[in-house]
């Protein structure tokens, strides 16, 4: 074998490989044979460090500003037959290369294989269709009306695309209980977690698996078989598990005719009044039910409806006694056209 022949083969695979390094090479290469092909042809004036780089990036990209240009008959052809061209395709297979590097990522992105860097954010576990795609609606909404707008992110095994690429963030995984896998969606410093698969062992397992990883994080799960609630709360009681309320309103409704209407309103966060909730301050003294309630309907136009005592957060009392003490850490529930924010808890003690 020839020298040139060897010679073009090793050419051809680390053009073929495109990697960095071979770009960065071939610059630096073309850059010094510009150089010593214009100080052979004479051109003194285009030598200068600063000129030099200036001068080869703008003819070579043929933007050609014309504001710095070669004077000799060498030089002329110099840059005719060999900076242009040359620059031309490297200029191209830059381009090219950050293009093709660019499309990549938003693939990646696309199809969840990015590994994300995250913090106090909600990761919703689990794809199912149409309901899946409500819910995010539902959690962008609120997220638009709380103060530190939380990044959301779906986690998914079906093979599926992001469905709203412009909205979310993107993970896909193989397994819902891989440390590896799962730390892509940054699952232990999520500040929620909403699990909610097609399948109630899948459910499970993934929401033992989250209380593992991130016992500080709000997890909530919804089960299509209610008796597995008591199971997870042996092993879990800090999760808050959603029942299925279809049926129980069937039966509300047809002796208190509206009653579906009136909850569905109130989980309705697109328009009419809505059930919210909000933390006392720390700061905050003592309060009683009476003044919160009438504090409340008159300085927001909302309706106090029930607490939860700070050690006691799963037990909600509704319709408290108006002689009952709230203190700092418990958790209020209300219905308001929109969320509160910045509340004067001074004032609604008063």
């Amino acid at each position: 074998m020839t020298p040139w022949i060897k010679a073009k083969r090793i050419m051809v695979r680390y053009l073929s490989e495109m990697r960095w390094y071979v770009i960065v090479m071939f610059t630096i290469g073309y850059a010094a044979s510009c150089y010593l092909l214009l100080y052979a042809a004479g051109e003194q004036s285009l030598l200068a460090p600063d000129d030099f780089v200036y001068w080869m990036v703008v003819t070579g990209s043929t933007v050609g500003y014309g504001d710095m240009s070669p004077s000799t008959a060498a030089g002329k052809w110099v840059v005719a037959l060999y900076v242009i061209p040359a620059g031309l395709s490297i200029f191209a297979l830059i381009l090219g290369r950050v293009a093709s590097w660019v499309g990549r990522q938003w693939q990646k992105g696309a199809k969840g294989l990015n590994t994300l860097n995250l913090d106090n954010h909600v990761v919703l576990i689990g794809w199912n269709g149409k309901r899946t795609m409500q819910l995010l609606k539902l959690l962008l909404i609120e997220k638009e009306n709380l103060d530190h707008k939380p990044d959301i992110v779906l986690c998914v095994r079906a093979d599926i695309e992001n469905p709203m690429p412009s909205q979310i963030d993107f993970v896909k995984v193989s397994s819902f209980n891989n440390d590896e896998e799962m730390d892509r969606a940054c699952i232990a410093s999520a500040s929620t977690i909403v699990i909610d698969n097609p399948h109630d062992d899948m459910t499970m397992t993934t929401a033992l698996y989250c209380s593992q990883r991130n016992k500080k994080a709000h997890k909530v799960i919804y089960f299509d078989d209610e008796s597995l609630v008591g199971l997870i709360k042996q092993h879990c009681p800090e999760i808050e598990c959603t029942p299925s309320v279809a049926v129980e309103m069937l039966a509300k409704s047809a002796f208190d005719p509206g009653s579906s209407l009136l909850h569905h309103d109130l989980l309705d966060v697109y328009e009419g009044q809505a059930q919210f909730s909000a933390t006392i301050s720390e700061q905050a003294d003592n309060i009683k039910v009476e003044s919160l309630f009438i504090a409340m309907k008159k300085h927001y136009n909302a309706t106090f409806i029930g607490f939860a005592a700070h050690h006691d957060i799963h037990n909600i009392i509704v319709n408290p006694p108006l002689d009952a003490n709230l203190s700092a850490g418990d958790k209020i529930f209300y219905i308001a056209d929109r969320r509160i924010r910045n509340i004067n808890w001074e004032m609604l003690s008063i």
